[in-house]
């Protein structure tokens, strides 16, 4: 088989899968059964999803490309739908693109620009680097000479909901206190709307419980939320919140960010738009959460929200409204009391007492050494709720209480300027508490050096007087004087 009968025939089998693409979407919407209404009902709802094209990435077809195609099949069947062979006359030489292939293959780790620049510098009038390239590609001969790596397929979830992905972002230092705002942020895969964000002063489980609970309570609860493998989004609260709701909790592979792709371009987008205020030579200044979050929800919903993506071409919040159930099920207030409870386990001791974070409270005396769960919630430690055996044992008051709310739900006032200084030097006080101590007192310390001015042995000569005194020789034990002289 020669390299254009070759050519040929991976032509016409292409043509065949995009020919079978196309009566895929249109199978159901070609039969003769159908009134007109129903045939757009159904043609409006495929041009309105996302689809496997015929090499695997996914495309959007539109309603006028349907409708073509629809008429095509009825008029000429299968056929018709084959693509139309393009015939495009050369414009360059034969012999141009004959060297061009035979430098391409003498090395092919030469450009098209670079084959260009040596057919120029021969002599040759070269095609432009565009035409290189087709011809090169037509012909098979463009490949990477080293494999670029695993690779990737494109998913979309075909619903509102169905797939929420969440991260979190360093936003802004805000307030007196300088404190660095985290946002944490849920994206709806589908759609790419602002399922919940919220800036908070810490990553932690506590501010993520805080971003996500009101984003349950009016956008829904996802199918499965794909998260990844932070702190807070790895807390064991969090997995009990999701199972408690019957939503799948998915983790991306560590090291391998590509799934999270979605939410990084929105951070981008975010970056870009937004936090790109709070930088430059005059930035804004934030002095409150409160602020800071206001002004990130009106920026969502007056130019995030309602200007069309460049991906799905449709507003964000439009297109998640748009495929939503006509009336959408929202879960209960007790739900969500329950989903947000943290959990621990204890034993009961024998006068029926469980401690938890230093709080202790009064049990069912019929659950005396018994191993229960204690439900509560982290900002109010003033009763808890006791289970056992898959029975609820009521709620238990506190006993005697050491604190009022868990060590993780610590308020967040990174606004509030730091004390002013007493002026009290503690260290300084303490120093002229000891030097008032040692007044009157005898420093022996003091008494073991020798007086300024004399040195030390020699000035007990004053001793040689005891020579006035001596009787004969006898007086050479007159030293005894020098010695004498020098202790006094």
């Amino acid at each position: 088989m020669t390299p254009e009968d070759a050519r040929a025939q991976r032509q016409a089998e292409r043509a065949r899968q995009i020919a079978l693409f196309r009566y895929r979407l249109i199978q159901e919407a070609v039969s003769r059964e159908l009134s007109t209404r129903q045939r757009g009902r159904l043609v409006r709802q495929v041009a309105e999803r996302t689809h496997a094209g015929a090499d695997g990435t996914p495309v959007r077809v539109s309603r006028k490309s349907l409708d073509r195609w629809i008429r095509a099949w009825q008029q000429g069947g299968f056929e018709a739908l084959l693509p139309a062979v393009r015939h495009v006359t050369a414009r360059s030489s034969g012999e141009a693109l004959a060297l061009a292939v035979a430098l391409k293959k003498e090395n092919p780790a030469r450009t098209a620009v670079q084959v260009r620049q040596i057919m120029l510098r021969h002599g040759v009038d070269a095609p432009c680097e565009r035409t290189l390239q087709r011809h090169f590609r037509r012909l098979e001969l463009t490949f990477d000479l080293e494999p670029a790596g695993p690779a990737f397929t494109r998913f979309q979830a075909v619903r509102p909901n169905e797939l929420w992905v969440g991260d979190a972002l360093h936003g802004p230092r805000i307030g007196p206190g300088n404190r660095r705002a985290i946002l944490f942020c849920f994206l709806d895969d589908h759609s790419r709307a602002v399922m919940a964000a919220r800036f908070g002063c810490a990553e932690d489980v506590v501010r993520l419980a805080v971003a996500l609970r009101p984003a349950l309570a009016c956008r829904g609860v996802p199918e499965a939320v794909y998260l990844d493998n932070g702190s807070a989004f790895v807390d064991s609260w969090l997995l009990r919140a999701c199972a408690s709701l019957g939503v799948k909790l998915i983790h991306s592979t560590p090291n391998r960010p590509e799934g999270r792709g979605k939410i990084e371009r929105f951070f981008r987008t975010v970056r870009d738009q937004f936090l790109v205020e709070f930088d430059g030579a005059h930035p804004r200044t934030i002095e409150s959460l409160g602020e800071l979050n206001r002004l990130f929800s009106s920026w969502v919903e007056t130019v995030y929200h309602v200007r069309e993506h460049s991906e799905t071409g449709i507003a964000p919040l439009a297109r998640w409204r748009a495929g939503l159930p006509p009336a959408p099920a929202l879960p209960s207030a007790a739900a969500l009391t329950e989903a947000f409870l943290w959990e621990e386990r204890r034993t009961v001791d024998k006068t029926a007492l469980i401690s938890l974070l230093g709080n202790s409270y009064q049990v069912d005396a019929a659950l005396i050494r018994k191993r229960v769960q204690v439900l509560f919630d982290p900002f109010n430690l003033d009763e808890v709720e006791i289970r056992h055996g898959g029975r609820s044992y009521g709620t238990s008051p506190v006993f005697l209480r050491a604190r009022h709310a868990h060590p993780k739900a610590r308020p967040e006032i990174p606004g509030q300027s730091p004390p002013a200084p007493t002026g009290i030097d503690y260290l300084g006080l303490l120093d002229h508490a000891r030097d008032r101590q040692l007044q009157g007192a005898v420093n022996y310390s003091a008494l073991l050096q020798p007086p300024p001015g004399q040195h030390d042995g020699h000035d007990g000569h004053d001793g040689h007087d005891g020579h006035d005194g001596h009787d004969g020789h006898d007086g050479h034990d007159g030293h005894d004087g020098h010695d004498k002289g020098r202790v006094a």
